[in-house]
Order: C-alpha cells, then sequence, then structure tokens
C-alpha cells in the first residue's frame, strides 16, 4: 500500500505487539466469539476450512457481495457471519476477493494479500461495517481510527480493531470519546494508507 502512510507511534506498536500476538491467535481459535459493541455472540464459531490456501471467493468486485455461513475469514479462518457488527469483505481486478470476520484482519490482508495466498493484483473495491451505524460502507472513502490500547476494547473480536467511520468528522469526534489513550487526527489514515505496520498492530501473530 502507501509508502507515505503516517508512523503510528512505535512506544504505542511495541506494546500492542508484545501483548497482542498470543492473544490474537487465542482469539481466532476460541469458541466464544463476540460481535458489536454489546459483546454479544452470533454464534459459534467451530467449524474450519480443510484447504486453508483455498479461501478465496468470486466477487465481481463493483458492490458488495451477501456473506454466506461458508464463507471463512481469510486471515483468522472465523465465519463472517457471526460477526455483523465487524465483517468486511474487498474484492480484486481478477474477480476474486476475500471476506473479513473483523476491519482488523482486512488492515493485515491488505498489507499483504499474498502472504494469506491472496491475488497479486489490484484491489478495485473494499467495504466494511461502519462501527457506530453497524452498514456496510466503502471502505475505500472511509476513515480508520488507528487504536492501539486493548483495554479499552474488551469486548473486540480478535482483540483488538480499528475504529471505522464513513465520514471523517466522525471519526474525529470519536477521538473524544476514546479514553483508553491520547489519539489525534494523526492516528485516522485512509484505506491506501494502510500497510504492514497497521496490520501488525492488530494481527501481528499473522503476518
Amino acid at each position: 500500500m502507501n509508502d507515505q502512510a503516517p508512523t503510528i507511534d512505535r512506544r504505542r506498536l511495541l506494546a500492542v505487539l508484545g501483548t497482542g500476538a498470543a492473544a490474537g491467535f487465542a482469539g481466532c481459535l476460541g469458541e466464544d466469539e463476540t460481535s458489536g459493541e454489546d459483546g454479544e455472540s452470533d454464534g459459534d464459531d467451530t467449524s474450519e476450512v480443510e484447504d486453508l490456501d483455498n479461501r478465496m471467493i468470486d466477487h465481481p468486485g463493483d458492490e458488495p457481495i451477501t456473506f454466506e455461513d461458508d464463507h471463512h475469514c481469510i486471515v483468522c479462518n472465523m465465519r463472517p457471519t457471526n460477526f455483523s457488527a465487524w465483517q468486511g469483505q474487498l474484492a480484486h481486478e481478477t474477480d476474486v476477493g476475500a471476506v473479513f470476520c473483523t476491519p482488523g484482519c482486512m488492515s493485515a490482508y491488505v498489507a499483504e494479500p499474498t502472504h494469506f495466498d491472496g491475488a497479486d493484483t489490484d484491489i478495485v473495491g473494499a467495504w466494511t461495517t461502519e462501527y457506530r451505524s453497524g452498514e456496510q460502507i466503502d471502505a475505500t472513502e472511509a476513515s480508520f481510527v488507528i487504536v492501539t490500547d486493548e483495554d479499552g476494547a474488551p469486548d473486540d473480536p480478535m482483540e483488538l480493531n480499528p475504529r471505522v467511520f464513513a465520514d471523517h468528522d466522525d471519526a474525529v469526534s470519536f477521538l473524544e470519546t476514546w479514553d483508553a489513550e491520547e489519539l489525534t487526527e494523526d492516528d485516522i489514515i485512509t484505506f491506501d494508507e494502510i500497510d504492514r505496520e497497521v496490520g501488525s498492530i492488530y494481527r501481528g501473530d499473522r503476518l
């Protein structure tokens, strides 16, 4: 992705990576996944894809597709249908795509698609669930707030995820409500600014 992405505070990055690697892996395989701000479970996620090298799906790329029960996150293997308040998807120019249980997993994939056996072609469309409205929005036009303190997000699936907003002003307003750490507008990035550093904040154990 864009090499000009703003540098995330190194102290916060190291703190997250130090505590998140083992916890993040546990979050992938746990039987008690949660979805949304209220922490309610959308159902067990105990089945796994037998062929982990074949999780790409057909995707036309012009609009989001409907999530199906047999879809699995290409990063962590959980079912996005169990996480309706967090799920996302994207499409490559070759009419294939991937689905994600959370924007944290999407960030890891966007940083390095081929690391997850994704397509080595341009991403032509991406959608994710907005943090407040719960609706699917165009991720390529969204603002991502890079939160890094897990203590402020105890109910997040996979331990921690960026907060995504369709409107930049809403992302700025969120900064005033996030008490877990001090964030500034420098911690708000666009889809094109997602890189390995950002992906590692959320899924460093996977990259």
